[in-house]
């Protein structure tokens, strides 16, 4: 039997690296060992782990989509709270996982202001954010599913689908719940279009076009 450190595990940006048969114990022993500042972003699944380091594609539609949330949210007057990509996870599911980011909002008031969450008692973040650039092993929206968070937004080269969970499983809608009012999937083309511009041009246009439409 071969046993390897984790900091023999090179992964380059834009990899996957995919192992099999890990208990959940060693699970939370690699997410202790790999610590809260790093590159790399794991995913549990039924003793699946995946560990995936992003490139920096991923980490702009990240961070662009994630402030357009941010900006749509105060634009709308919409309390929410923000947790990035914070492990989620749950043993009796045996699902873990990071999101690009995640949100609160109809569960705002439960947990504002809470710097630790345990699912068994707190509820999961009622929205999650996938930027699918990098290529991804494992299909998350089981995982998703487990933990019920109820609204995924997956971006995948100039897309943004919504989808809902129902019946422990994700549909894809037209609409989101938390924006009704609304075209969310017209995201990535004003990100597109004001890109060069930089990121305050961006937010200040993702502002605007809240504006128009609530008008």
């Amino acid at each position: 039997m071969v046993t390897l450190q984790l900091h023999q595990l090179d992964v380059p940006p834009g990899r996957t690296l995919l192992l099999r048969d890990v208990s959940w114990s060693e699970f939370e022993a690699i997410l202790k060992e790999l610590g809260e500042t790093r590159g790399k972003r794991v995913a549990y699944d039924q003793g699946w782990l995946e560990i995936m380091v992003p490139l920096p594609e991923h980490e702009y539609f990240k961070e662009t989509i994630g402030d357009a949330v941010k900006d749509i949210s105060e634009e709308l007057n919409v309390d929410y709270e923000s947790y990035g990509s914070t492990t989620w996870r749950k043993q009796s599911k045996q699902a873990g996982l990071e999101p690009d980011n995640c949100f609160y909002f109809q569960n705002e008031a439960q947990i504002r202001g809470k710097l630790s969450f345990d699912l068994n008692q707190d509820p999961p973040p009622d929205l999650a954010l996938e930027i699918d650039v990098t290529s991804k092993s494992l299909n998350r929206f089981p995982i998703y599913a487990r933990l019920g968070v109820p609204e995924l937004w997956c971006y995948d080269h100039g897309e943004l689908s919504i989808y809902r969970l129902e019946q422990d499983a994700y549909v894809q809608v037209e609409e989101s719940w938390i924006f009704p009012s609304l075209d969310i999937r017209a995201l990535p083309q004003l990100i597109e279009a004001n890109r060069a511009q930089g990121r305050l041009a961006l937010r200040r246009a993702v502002r605007e076009w809240v504006k128009a439409q609530a008008a």
